[in-house]
């Protein structure tokens, strides 16, 4: 088996592990309550999800090792897609018409990108070169912070341009992982520690920059963005600084990059639909415990008129009647020379008896008190 095709299966299987472990993950939150939801830590499921992100992101770490980046990285949006088939195989979770196109073009995007990139050497970056990107995805990084900081009037915008960081600073990782992994095969070295250090840098970065870019402006914009951006940024690397190529010269790259455009449209598509579906559901259940509290209501409101009705009036009890405000007398009903109900002040009522509630005389604190 070639490397290319070693590095292609790697790939799939990763996907799917991380499907997997993502798809458990969820259900783990779903039948966990309280507290449970935050430390489910005696759960064997969630041990069962961890494992899964652990061996789909070895298999994605070994891929990068044998496979160029610009078909690697991409390849691992293949997770949003594997996850729909097996949601529906294992969870009984069906999907709308909306996800199984945009899964569709995810899948003919990719699979396009897949026919298209050629095989090239294995290579790693050198000192220079490492630098070099370590400092420039830090200033790409740096000023979309500052750009979304001066348009944070603007959450859209703001949300966008983090999305867009966290991208950056993902796909950055995975340059310094493949690099890290090229060199691991001639044997472990103390010289890498300092990309491994960078990794982990990149890696924090993104994942606090993910978080920020969902705070005001919701889940779909910010994610469907880092979804795209993440491969591109890994793609357009590998091709300027691994030497990675398309066949076919350059009408080949035009088409993998219109394959890609595809896969991406397929993406955000996935991700809208996803978080569409999930949005949707959150007023179906506050509908659902709505109505036994206002049925509850309701109940306490009969019972208590009940209760009023078997109430008895002594006979030497008088009730007064209730006197109507002059402003909700109809004119036709006062008669020619009554007064005009608008011309007269809506009194303020207090709920004692239906009457005008006057105020009682304070008396003056200065006058001095009388001796005998």
């Amino acid at each position: 088996m070639s490397a290319l095709a070693l590095s292609v299966l790697l790939s799939f299987v990763s996907a799917v592990a991380y499907a997997g472990g993502a798809i458990v993950q969820e259900q783990v939150a779903l039948s966990s309550s309280g507290a449970r939801q935050y430390a489910p830590l005696r759960r064997p499921a969630w041990w069962a999800a961890v494992a899964l992100n652990g061996l789909g992101a070895l298999l994605h770490v070994v891929a990068l090792a044998y496979g160029p980046l610009s078909l690697v990285q991409p390849l691992g949006a293949l997770t949003i897609v594997f996850a729909l088939p097996m949601a529906a195989l294992f969870v009984g979770r069906k999907a709308g018409a909306t996800a199984w196109r945009g899964a569709l073009m995810a899948t003919v995007g990719l699979a396009g990108l897949l026919a298209l990139v050629g095989a090239s050497g294995t290579q790693s970056l050198d000192g220079p070169q490492r630098l070099a990107a370590a400092v420039g995805t830090a200033a790409a990084v740096v000023t979309l912070l500052v750009a979304a900081r001066a348009v944070h009037r603007h959450p859209a915008v703001r949300s966008i341009l983090l999305a867009t960081a966290a991208g950056v600073a993902f796909g950055m990782s995975s340059v310094f992982t493949k690099t890290v992994a090229v060199d691991w095969t001639g044997g472990v070295s103390a010289g890498d520690l300092p990309s491994l250090a960078v990794i982990g840098v990149l890696a924090t970065a993104g994942m606090l920059l993910s978080q920020a870019s969902y705070r005001g402006a919701g889940l779909a914009a910010p994610l469907a963005t880092l979804t795209v951006v993440n491969p591109v940024v890994a793609a357009a690397v590998g091709i300027t600084m691994f030497g990675e190529t398309f066949r076919y010269g350059t009408a080949g790259t035009a088409l993998a990059l219109s394959c890609g455009v595809v896969a991406a449209g397929g993406l955000i598509l996935l991700t809208t639909e996803r978080l569409a579906r999930e949005g949707a559901a959150v007023p179906v259940r506050t509908r659902a415990v709505a109505a036994p509290v206002a049925t509850a209501g309701r109940e306490a409101e009969d019972a208590a008129a009940e209760l009023l009705a078997e109430l008895k009036v002594p006979e030497d009890v008088t009730l007064p009647e209730a006197v109507p405000s002059p402003a909700t007398v109809p004119a036709a009903a006062a008669g020619p020379d009554a007064v005009d109900p608008a011309a007269v002040p809506v009194m303020p009522y207090a709920p004692f008896y239906g009457g005008p509630y006057v105020p009682v005389p304070v008396g003056d604190r200065h006058l001095a008190r009388a001796r005998p």
